[in-house]
C-alpha cells in the first residue's frame, strides 16, 4: 500500500476511504483539543478531538494571542489597498464576493505582500511548519454577505488548515466539513482537514474576516517534506 500522504488514484479507492472518513470527526474543536490520530490510510479523518496524544500547535496558540494585532493590519489594508484583495479564482462559488489577500504561496513569500502587514508576517516567520508548506497557502480571507461556496475538497492530506475568527458577525456565517457544522469565532483558531468536502456560508449582514494558515500534517517527516512537490 503506499503512504497514506499520496493522493489516492483511483476514483473508486478514493471514495471509499472518503465515505470511512466522512464517518469521523474531520473538525478539531480547539487548539489545547487537538489529537493527531495515525492510520489516515484506515479512513481516519486525521484530526480527532477525542484521540489520546494531545498536539498543540505552537502556531495556532501564537495566532490567538495575537490575533487582535494580526486583524487590526489585515482591516488596515482592506480600507488603503482593498485591490490587495483577490476575488475567489478557482470557481468554487455558487454566488456572492469572496476575497483574498495571500502572503505565503507554496512555501514561497508572494512578492511585497508583507509590506502591509509586517507584524503579522514576522509572527509566521517563526513557524517554517506553515510558511514552508509547499502545499499550502497563508492568506486573509474576507466574505460578502450573501456568498455561498459549493462543496469542495482540498488537493491534498498533507496539512492541516487552521483558519483564525478575526471579524466575524454574531450569526449567519458558518462551514460544514463531512457531517459537522461550525461557526468561526474572534479570536479563536479552528482547524480542520480540508481534503474532506466542506461548504461555506455567509448569511449575515456584514463582512466576515479570517487568517488562513496551512501547515505541514505533523506526521510528515521532514524527508518527505522535502521531497513532495508543490501544489
Amino acid at each position: 500500500m503506499e503512504p497514506w500522504w499520496l493522493r489516492v488514484r483511483s476514483p473508486d479507492t478514493a471514495y471509499h476511504w472518503y465515505e470511512l472518513g466522512h464517518l469521523t470527526r474531520p473538525f478539531c474543536l480547539g487548539v489545547a483539543e487537538i489529537s493527531v490520530q495515525r492510520g489516515r490510510a484506515e479512513g481516519s479523518a486525521v484530526v480527532d478531538a477525542e484521540g489520546d496524544g494531545i498536539h498543540r500547535p505552537g502556531q495556532g496558540m501564537t495566532l490567538e494571542r495575537n490575533w487582535k494585532t494580526i486583524r487590526d493590519e489585515a482591516l488596515a489594508v482592506m480600507d488603503q489597498n482593498t485591490g490587495l484583495f483577490i476575488p475567489e479564482e478557482e470557481n468554487l462559488r455558487e454566488k456572492g464576493e469572496w476575497g483574498q489577500y495571500t502572503l505565503w504561496q507554496q512555501g514561497k513569500k508572494v512578492g511585497n505582500s508583507c509590506q502591509g502587514v509586517p507584524k503579522t508576517c514576522s509572527l509566521l516567520e517563526r513557524y517554517s511548519e506553515a510558511t514552508g508548506c509547499k502545499r499550502g497557502q497563508i492568506k486573509f480571507s474576507v466574505m460578502q454577505p450573501g456568498t455561498h461556496v459549493w462543496p469542495h475538497t482540498g488537493p491534498t492530506n498533507c496539512r492541516l488548515r487552521m483558519h483564525l475568527g478575526l471579524v466575524i458577525p454574531k450569526q449567519g456565517c458558518k462551514i460544514r466539513c463531512t457531517n459537522q457544522t461550525r461557526e468561526w469565532e474572534e479570536g479563536k483558531v479552528l482547524i480542520f482537514d480540508d481534503s474532506f468536502e466542506h461548504e461555506v456560508w455567509q448569511e449575515a449582514d456584514s463582512f466576515r474576516l479570517i487568517f488562513i494558515v496551512d501547515v505541514w500534517h505533523p506526521e510528515l517527516t521532514a524527508q518527505q517534506r522535502h521531497t513532495l512537490s508543490p501544489i
